[in-house]
């Protein structure tokens, strides 16, 4: 058995120089390389996951919409016909949450009437900014006084 000067033998000698020296370039890269892998599909998830949640706050507006029609029909003997009266605070309007432009708070959806009479209304979203990355078939919402939807639930963008 060899013993080096300070008493250790060789084999634990080249045990010790090599955890002494470090990771070498190719582990380095085999780490970056993975970290990159799990980073994109992280940031996919993520941008996916965001472009659903800002969805449901299109949704979300407009089912309120939806609601404040009913309450306000059942007061005035007829719809709200335009952003404006979407936006007074009742009893002289619904008082939905959206800009005077008719854009919801966070800012990705224009809300608009496409139809507006007394007795009919469709109201629609259409997304805007950011929210444009979405699926196409979830780009327009629209609802009328009858619950109809667009686009039909078997897409998944009412969900």
């Amino acid at each position: 058995m060899m013993l080096t000067l300070d008493g250790e033998s060789a084999g634990r000698a080249a045990v010790r120089r090599r955890a002494l020296r470090g990771f070498t370039l190719v582990e380095l890269m085999i780490v970056v390389a993975v970290a990159a892998i799990l980073s994109t599909i992280a940031i996919g998830s993520y941008r996916s996951y965001s472009l659903r949640a800002s969805r449901t706050d299109g949704r979300i507006v407009l089912l309120a919409i939806q609601q404040a029609q009913e309450k306000y029909f059942l007061s005035n003997n007829q719809y709200a016909q335009n952003i404006a009266t979407v936006i007074a605070a009742p009893p002289a309007g619904l008082g939905i949450n959206l800009t005077a432009a008719g854009l919801t708070l966070a800012g990705d959806y224009t809300i608009s009437f496409t139809v507006a009479t007394p007795t009919t209304y469709t109201v629609q979203a259409v997304a805007t900014g950011t929210q444009t990355n979405d699926t196409p078939a979830c780009l327009t919402f629209w609802i009328d006084q009858s619950g109809n939807r667009f686009p039909a639930d078997s897409t998944g963008c009412w969900r």
